[in-house]
Order: C-alpha cells, then sequence, then structure tokens
C-alpha cells in the first residue's frame, strides 16, 4: 500500500532537487504536497503517519486551524514594519510569553540558531559589564555531543566531526564538558565563566535525558560561582518533554531560556529568547537587530501557536502519550535494540544496526521517522496525535522491529 515514490512527477521532482540544490541533506525520498493533524500527504495522494513533526515544529499538528487564521488575517493587514517602528503585535507577544513562560524579558528573532546566537552575545556582555570579565576573556561552556545549530561559533563547539570539517577557524571562548557530568562542570569553571549552554535533553545526539537530579544541581552549581544558565528548549521546550519546557521536571528555572520551533506551530520561522531584565538589559539600540525579528505576522503567528498550546493542554498530552510510547516500545523483545530511551512523547530507539533501512521500511509501511547519528530512530509526533494514530504507528515500528 505504501511503496515509495516512484511516479514520474515523484521521479522528476527529485531530479530537479538533486540537480539544482545543494545536498547538505539526506531526506527519504517521499514527496509531500500537504498536511494536516498528524498525517502528510505525497504527490500520489498516499497517506503518511508523520513521526517526526519536522523536528518538533509542528508539536501543535500541522496546518492547525487557529494558527492558520491568524497568519492569514495578519498577512491582510500587516506582515512587517522592521524595527525602525513600532507594531500593535509585538507587545502583546511579549505579554503572553511573560504570562506563560513567567521571565521578565524577551527578545524574538527568527530560526533557533539565530536566538543561540542572541543568547551567547548576551551572556558574554553580561559577563563583561554586570560581572566584570576582562573585555574578550569571557568563556561559555557547553557540552559534547551538543547541537545548537549550523553558524560557525556554534559548529566550531560541537564535537561532531561532520559539523565542523571545512569551516574552521572558528571563534574561540568556548569550553566542552561531558553531558550530564556534574564533577566535569564543577571543574571546569573559572573566574572568566560566564555561561553554561546545554539542552535538557539531547535531541540530535539521540534522544539523551541526562542522570536524574543533574539540571537540579547545575542550576546549584552556576548559581553559586554567578554563572548564567542558558537551557535550549527549542527542540524540547513547548510541551514535547510532558513540559512546558523540559528543565521544570527538576523543579529549576534557567538564567536564559531560548525557544524556537513550536513557537510558531510550523508556520513560519519564529524563535526567542526568556531571560531576566538584568540580562537582556545589556543590549542597547544599535547592539543587535534583525530586518524580520519581531515583525507582526510572526507575533501573531507565535501569539496563536502558544495559545494552541495552552487551550490544547498539549504538555499533558504529551506526558500521557509518550508514557504509553515508551511502554510499548520498552516492552519489545528483539537483538536489534540497543536501547529506547525518552522523554514524554520524545523517543530515541537505539539499534545495533544502522537506522536508515528501518526508516525506509517504515516509511513504506506509512510511517515517516528519521534516523539521527546513523543507528538511532528519533520519534516526535505532533502531539495533537490521537491515540489510535499513535497506536497504529507503534504498531508498525514494532513489526519492523520484530523483523530486524
Amino acid at each position: 500500500m505504501y511503496a515509495a515514490d516512484t511516479t514520474t512527477l515523484a521521479a522528476e521532482l527529485i531530479e530537479l532537487e538533486e540537480r539544482y540544490g545543494a545536498h547538505n541533506y539526506h531526506p527519504l525520498d517521499v514527496i509531500i504536497e500537504r498536511a494536516s493533524g498528524s498525517w502528510v500527504y505525497d504527490v500520489d495522494g498516499k497517506q503518511y503517519l508523520d513521526f517526526l513533526a519536522a523536528y518538533s515544529a509542528v508539536n501543535q499538528g500541522h496546518c492547525h486551524p487557529a494558527i492558520l487564521k491568524a497568519m492569514t488575517e495578519q498577512a491582510q493587514r500587516v506582515t512587517i514594519t522592521s524595527r525602525a517602528f513600532r507594531n500593535d503585535q509585538l507587545p502583546l507577544l511579549y505579554r503572553d510569553l511573560h504570562e506563560i513562560a513567567g521571565f521578565e524579558m524577551a527578545l524574538p528573532m527568527n530560526s533557533g540558531v539565530e536566538a543561540v546566537e542572541t543568547a551567547l552575545k548576551a551572556a558574554r556582555k553580561w559577563g563583561e559589564t554586570v560581572k566584570g570579565i576582562p573585555s574578550g576573556q569571557a568563556e561559555i561552556l557547553v557540552c559534547s555531543n551538543n547541537f545548537h545549530g549550523r553558524t560557525i561559533s556554534v559548529v566550531g563547539f560541537s564535537s561532531e566531526p561532520q559539523y565542523k570539517a571545512g569551516f574552521g577557524p572558528f571563534p574561540t571562548g568556548f569550553g566542552q564538558i561531558p553531558f550530564g557530568d556534574i564533577a566535569a562542570l564543577r571543574a571546569a569553571i573559572t573566574p572568566h565563566t560566564v555561561a553554561f549552554l546545554v539542552e535538557p535533553v539531547q535531541g540530535e545526539a539521540g534522544i539523551i535525558v541526562p542522570p536524574a537530579g543533574y539540571l537540579a544541581e547545575v542550576s546549584e552549581i552556576c548559581r553559586a560561582n554567578r554563572v548564567l544558565l542558558l537551557c535550549d528548549e527549542i527542540q524540547s521546550g513547548l510541551g514535547r518533554t510532558g513540559k512546558l519546557f523540559a528543565f521544570e521536571h527538576e523543579g529549576i528555572r534557567p538564567d536564559v531560556c531560548i525557544i524556537g520551533k513550536a513557537l510558531s506551530g510550523g508556520f513560519y520561522p519564529v524563535s526567542a529568547v526568556l531571560a531576566s531584565r538584568e540580562i537582556l538589559s545589556v543590549f542597547r539600540p544599535g547592539d543587535h537587530g534583525s530586518t524580520f525579528g519581531g515583525n507582526p505576522l510572526a507575533c501573531a503567528v507565535a501569539r496563536a501557536a502558544l495559545k494552541v498550546i495552552v487551550d490544547e493542554n498539549l504538555p499533558q498530552r504529551s506526558a500521557e502519550l509518550g508514557a504509553y510510547a515508551l511502554a510499548r516500545l520498552r516492552a519489545l523483545k528483539t537483538p536489534a535494540i540497543v536501547e529506547v530511551r525518552g522523554k514524554g512523547l520524545w523517543i530515541g530507539i537505539e539499534l545495533n544496526t544502522p537506522a536508515r533501512p528501518i526508516c525506509e521500511a517504515l516509511q513504506r509501511r506509512g510511517v515517516l521517522c528519521k534516523e539521527t547519528h546513523d543507528t538511532v530512530i528519533r520519534l516526535a509526533p505532533p502531539l495533537t496525535i490521537s491515540r489510535e494514530d499513535l497506536a497504529w504507528g507503534l504498531d508498525q515500528i514494532e513489526a519492523e522491529l520484530a523483523a530486524a
């Protein structure tokens, strides 16, 4: 029923993409032309259950009608003013973010990595102007196997050789420590350390969940040493792990929270840095900016996306459906599986063989997911998925892994 795309149209589109597009991705050969909720449809009309949700960008499901309505209505009014002028949506987004997340201030950007870069700049300037670090000597600690984006500075402090190969030289001022290692964090902090940037759950690395209590200890250590704790919640935040933010599982509040992806429900690139007034007030006019950051279309979309997360109680849905999915997958008895791990509706299945062939086989069964780090299948369905659809998708995964 679910054969790979072999029609003339599909083959033509693939050929055009391969000919004219840079080959910086290795997508599955399914040509999606429309989507709704948890389902996507290819150019032949075949339907597939989306178990990736655009890397958590569509936690609210594809083409959510409430977000679509907000976008189309705003697009007919005004889409962009630049920050040279004020607009009537940005103040409302600031208010909504404050009421939902509890941080004093926000700074909106577009892509996730732009928000990461913004947080890094804020931390460095805070270190110099508030903490008193000598100019040019601020250091930011990061974790091995991190993934915070693709800019030169971010790939420069990655531990993945491919992300760095051929792109140097890289900016300095970053130190790397093992993820989940409290002793390493304590040992790495110096008088010049201004911040520790961490994913509460490492997504690209294969849904790596740190030891229980790790973030709580991290928070205490950072506070004791006057080091800013920067939590990258671009993938883990906005309901994905069963809480609004993954850091809430340990009852902490970071100094800086970085969000993106589901902040727009997949309609438009929107990201933001959330922090205290002390931290974000280091920016003065001209220090930082973005032509599209905080534009009225983005703000209207983000406001609607946040409302859906709250109104439809998506964090709780993620907690409940994630527990169900994890229990089923952990009950599988097959030598192909090394480990099943996750938090909420965000699950990694580590195999002892390459994961790509399994993902391709699942595509033929009508389920779309993607490998990461060669041997891990990453599962992240929309948080709006029905229990029945989730169960059907898990049936396909169980059948395929049993045959592996």
